[in-house]
């Protein structure tokens, strides 16, 4: 399988045998090729120093694009047409116990550096260019049983690199595997050490693990390790909390399975369609959208629990817990109204809206629109056939008259039937804060009433003027 390696990198490979250095391909690439899957990164470790590298890639490229951003990490990277390829110098790297930061040694032989890989299926090599593959520690045959194992002693492992706990989730959901008995036992004795990883590279390995294939079984082990407490404690808080309709699950067995049914109502990837998959703006709003109710939790008369208005405080959590994991801004505003907005649907469901109450779901979600259609329907995990099937409908309905209300009046663009510079000419007024006021009138009076043409409009700004002026 390795011999149908593009040629260039074959070539690198003897680039480097008569510089007098060794060069193997390394760790995903060469775990994917065995288990049949494909691999967009070529990721290479060599007995080179930085130096070296760079000297044997500027004769590879042919004058092509070099970088070296990771160079106090021994990793340069290099592009030959289409070809991208990052080698590395082999190396050993451990934590300081109040450092964020690895600390980076380099090494010189391939077993040594396969020994700080972080799992057995990981520390697989071939050799370029005699293409003999390297298997010290078993990661053949943990591949073929679908187990994640460290190469060396789990807590020496996970002492030197806390992140590769949260790999082990990860590779749960990319790979769907299992994490052996004592590398688990492990991380959960070495859990509260993940916090001294930066909050991007803990971000980072979250959004990989949430776009995986099983992104509900890898959630599971990150809070099963202890890890969840020190990422995203939100999510273990909802373990004992019994939801307000007193069903047979926690709200932590719930939101799993939003999230499932969310994925399952994405379009299929490379369709073009609406949240196509895998989005990671539903994702994280379905995992995330209860998250409120732990905080807001009552006891009423009668033995009643309710959680009002967790949509609003979860809405506020998901931007703290999101801006604490170092998330861009669009990405948390997105996932913090998706969960503000989840509950919305259910004042529809207990009795017809207007058409202005439509025109207003529509504009509030704006274009989060079908990230919310499918969150509000995977939100539905009743085991009660009938009330299922009634919210179906329901929402079935909804978006039917969204569908009418969109082809008579574009709904998702709504917009008042006058403009700020028409306001402004009506109204003799300069920019300020009263032409927003206006505008808001305006735009009120197109939610209520649809489209009102530029004469009613005009009359109903005047309307509003005079009114404002005498009051």
């Amino acid at each position: 399988m390795f011999a149908a390696l593009p040629e260039e990198i074959h070539a690198l490979g003897r680039l480097f045998e008569e510089a007098g250095h060794e060069l193997a391909l390394v760790g995903g690439p060469v775990r994917d090729a065995v288990l049949g899957r494909s691999s967009a990164d070529l990721d290479f470790t060599t007995s080179a120093r930085p130096d070296a590298t760079e000297a044997i890639l500027r004769r590879w490229t042919h004058g092509g694009a070099i970088w070296d951003m990771g160079r106090e990490f021994g990793t340069l990277g290099a592009a030959r047409g289409a070809l991208k390829v990052e080698i590395t110098t082999y190396r050993t790297e451990s934590y300081d116990p109040t450092s964020r930061k690895p600390q980076v040694a380099f090494g010189d032989t391939l077993p040594g550096d396969l020994s700080r890989r972080d799992f057995t299926v990981n520390a697989l090599a071939v050799r370029l260019p005699s293409l003999e593959l390297v298997d010290l520690f078993g990661g053949l045959f943990d591949l073929a049983e679908g187990v994640l194992r460290t190469p060396v002693d789990p807590r020496q492992s996970f002492d030197d690199d806390p992140l590769r706990m949260m790999r082990a989730a990860r590779f749960v959901s990319q790979l769907g595997f299992t994490i052996e008995a004592d590398t688990a036992s492990a991380a959960r004795e070495l859990a509260d050490r993940i916090t001294i990883v930066s909050a991007e590279r803990k971000r980072d390995e979250l959004v990989k693990l949430l776009l995986g294939e099983h992104p509900v079984e890898g959630l599971r082990r990150l809070v099963d390790l202890g890890l969840a407490q020190h990422v995203l404690p939100e999510l273990p808080a909802l373990r004992l909390e019994i939801d307000e309709h007193h069903r047979h699950k926690d709200v932590y067995e719930h939101s799993l399975t939003v999230l499932q049914q969310a994925i399952d109502l994405e379009s299929p990837a490379g369709s073009g369609g609406p949240c196509e998959r895998p989005d990671l703006v539903l994702r994280l709003a379905a995992l995330l959208h209860d998250i409120g109710k732990p905080p807001t939790r009552r006891y009423e008369d009668g033995g009643v629990v309710t959680f009002r208005f967790h949509e609003t405080v979860g809405a506020k959590m998901t931007r703290r817990r999101m801006k604490a994991l170092a998330f861009d801004k669009e990405t948390t505003t997105q996932v913090a109204r998706l969960v503000e907005l989840h509950l919305r649907f259910h004042g529809y469901a207990d009795g017809e809206w207007t058409d202005a109450a439509v025109r207003r779901y529509v504009t509030d979600a704006g274009p989060l629109l079908q990230r919310l259609h499918r969150l509000t329907r995977a939100d539905v995990t009743t085991r009660n056939r009938r009330k299922a099937g009634q919210l179906s409908r329901a929402y079935d309905e909804l978006e039917g008259r969204i569908d009418e209300l969109a082809a008579r009046e574009e709904i998702d663009r709504i917009r008042p039937d006058l403009d700020g510079t028409e306001i402004m000419h009506l109204l003799d007024i300069p920019p300020g804060p009263l032409v927003g006021e206006a505008y808001r009138h305006l735009l009120d009076l197109r939610m209520e009433h649809g489209p009102l043409g530029p004469e009613r409009a005009e009359a109903e700004l005047r309307a509003w003027w005079t009114a404002r002026q005498e009051a």
